[in-house]
């Protein structure tokens, strides 16, 4: 549903995005993360047809966003960091008219506004004007607005920002559900752990460039070596050494645990278990050693300041 190859934006004699090659299919979410002035959103803008890239090519689906411009553009639903909300209108009117202007007919319009208002619990609010609104509430307002033409292909920047935690579990929610339904979204977030739980794969931009992506869990063996795996004992180990079989290696031990790396945990668990327990350990419990997104974050940003350094 989302395809670029080699998609790169130059503004005079800056570089916003260099070279970026993406592949989002139908129900996939991919989170695209990166620090402020990365290009995540010059690349939003290049996938809406909104800005013209300045080499390569794109198709958002199925549409080329040069030669295509109009269809790509009624195949999206944006959610943008400023939400263009206007404060003077009520809730009801201002999906209304977003309806309208997407050529929706009455009745639908009528329709879809009362369900992504009822979806988003903001039904008893619907006759307020928008300036009256909270921020989390113009924000699942612009959600909603977003979502009002049922577009297959939705880009959402920061959707959970200054939600409280009810409001962001519940557009969490919608996200999975679009994703069932067999949109394709993008996400671009600096909340990390959200974009590990809602995305089935992650890319990470600096100064335009792509330095990382694929699954959380590639990502995490790629930066952060084999899974480790903890066992603590039911009381001390008094120096005890332990042989481990084969597929496991012993990396560190503290008075009453220790902590091993296996590349296939799931495998090679319970034959460390067995030969543990065959050598006296009497073990309380066993569990794998959280590896967090933010740890790959930081260290494939470090890599990606190394590679610039050398290129320097």
């Amino acid at each position: 549903m989302i395809i670029t190859e080699n998609l790169s934006k130059r503004y005079d004699d800056f570089l916003a995005v260099d070279g970026v090659n993406l592949r989002v299919g139908a129900g996939e979410v991919l989170a695209l993360l990166g620090p402020n002035g990365a290009g995540k959103t010059t690349t939003v803008r290049m996938l809406t047809s909104i800005l013209v890239p300045t080499r390569g090519r794109a198709w958002v689906a199925g549409y080329d966003v040069v030669e295509q411009a109009a269809q790509v553009r009624a195949s999206v639903g944006v959610l943008t960091e400023n939400h263009g909300l206007y404060n003077r209108m009520r809730a009801a009117e201002y999906l209304d008219f977003f309806g309208e202007l997407y050529r929706l007919d009455p009745a639908l319009r009528r329709r879809r506004t009362g369900q992504l208002l009822e979806e988003f619990s903001l039904t008893e609010a619907a006759q307020r004007r928008l300036g009256e609104y909270s921020k989390g509430m113009r924000q699942k307002l612009a959600l909603a607005r977003a979502l009002l033409h049922q577009p297959p292909v939705l880009l959402l920047d920061e959707p959970t920002s200054a939600m409280d935690p009810e409001s962001a579990r519940q557009v969490r929610d919608s996200v999975r559900e679009l994703r069932s339904k067999e949109r394709t979204i993008v996400i671009c977030t600096h909340n990390l752990a959200e974009a590990e739980e809602l995305a089935d794969s992650i890319a990470i931009i600096r100064k335009g460039r792509l330095v990382a992506q694929g699954t959380a869990q590639n990502l995490k063996d790629q930066f952060l070596g084999h899974p480790e795996y903890e066992v603590h004992s039911i009381g001390p180990l008094d120096g005890r050494t332990f042989d481990l079989p084969a597929g496991a290696r012993l990396t560190r031990r503290g008075e009453d645990w220790l902590r091993f790396a296996s590349v296939d945990g799931r495998g090679a668990n319970p034959g460390v278990l067995s030969r543990l327990l065959a050598q006296g350990l009497a073990v309380a419990s066993l569990q794998e050693v959280p590896r967090s997104l933010e740890q790959v974050y930081l260290m494939a940003m470090e890599a990606a300041r190394a590679v610039e350094s050398d290129r320097v």
